[in-house]
């Protein structure tokens, strides 16, 4: 029986490859709330490979848990190319270290597909710290004889885990304030009742424009053109480049004709004039990658980031 089930599955798998997909309209996941970056990513792409592909994609937002709820969705869907999902650093990355029983595992469970992008990390800082510079920052930190309180949009978040990094290769200490999203994590650095912060650029840039708060160092590659006088980690002396990135996943034993019908549909989307402008405003950087090289990267940012999120998982719990 178990053959003849296992016959019958790859016989509808191969019939759904076959019938020129997509028929009918697909369902893209997104494990946040409307309005965030990664809805707006979602919407926008969306629709340029909709536009592209003949059938509507339709945005669910499906909220929840640092993304856990969505992204099992996505991963108990059926594996017919109707179901997607935004996946991210955050939900295949962190969260299944920081909820061991989120139920899905962050590579076994999906067939990754395309990597959209995400925004850099910007350390900032208020104003009445007295540091200007990222060295001035660390005098001051090293010095420090109790922790330095530091904000985040929440605990498991990869501002989380950056900041915590940079105090451990630094040398100094912190303590996290863990805030329910950057909004109002940002709003209360802006008043000043705590003095350090480590977030998305995006979240920080309206803030960073109008004086509120200083940035230290942000974690490109290469400046910002907008923002040419902020300097980036390597530029003062510390090797990060990061980012908090999102990107379009399905379910495992994802048919690859399928796999790479989307692939091609999201990367003639993403260069796309319209997003990349989009990309652009909030200094999101992509990158084109073949499904193969996306989950050989995933595969690099899981060994690259687990083992800091599982220390810091057993007193940080989310």
């Amino acid at each position: 029986m178990k053959l003849v089930a296992f016959v019958l599955s790859l016989c509808a798998s191969l019939a759904v490859s076959a019938q020129g997909y997509p028929v009918r309209p697909v369902k893209v996941v997104v494990p946040y709330a409307a309005g965030g970056l990664p809805d707006t990513m979602a919407r926008l792409v969306g629709q340029k490979m909709g536009d592209s592909m003949g059938q509507q994609l339709v945005v669910e937002n499906r909220g929840g848990a640092g993304g856990i709820v969505g992204a099992l969705a996505g991963a108990q869907a059926e594996p017919d190319g109707y179901t997607l999902v935004i996946s991210s650093i955050a939900s295949n990355v962190i969260s299944p270290v920081f909820n061991a029983n989120s139920g899905y595992d962050g590579m076994r469970d999906f067939t990754h597909i395309a990597y959209l992008g995400g925004p850099p990390v910007v350390m900032v800082v208020h104003p009445s710290l007295g540091a200007t510079t990222y060295q001035a920052f660390l005098k001051i930190a090293r010095a420090s004889k109790d922790p330095l309180s530091f904000i985040s949009p929440g605990t498991g978040s990869h501002g989380f885990l950056v900041g915590e990094y940079l105090a451990r290769e630094e040398g100094y200490k912190v303590s996290h304030i863990p805030y329910k999203g950057a909004g109002p994590a940002l709003a209360d650095l802006v008043a000043g009742h705590v003095k350090l912060g480590t977030m998305t650029f995006s979240s920080a840039a309206g803030q960073i424009r109008a004086g509120k708060v200083l940035p230290l160092a942000v974690s490109t590659d290469k400046r910002i053109p907008s923002f040419p006088d902020i300097p980036t980690f390597k530029d003062v002396g510390r090797d990060l480049v990061a980012a908090t990135w999102f990107s379009l996943s399905g379910p495992a034993k994802l048919p690859n004709d399928i796999v790479q019908q989307v692939s091609r549909e999201t990367l003639k989307a993403m260069q796309s004039p319209e997003v990349q402008k989009r990309l652009e405003l909030d200094a999101i950087e992509s990158r084109l990658m073949s499904p193969e090289e996306f989950t050989k990267f995933i595969e690099s940012e899981i060994v690259r980031w687990a083992p800091l999120a599982k220390s810091l998982a057993a007193t940080n719990p989310q």
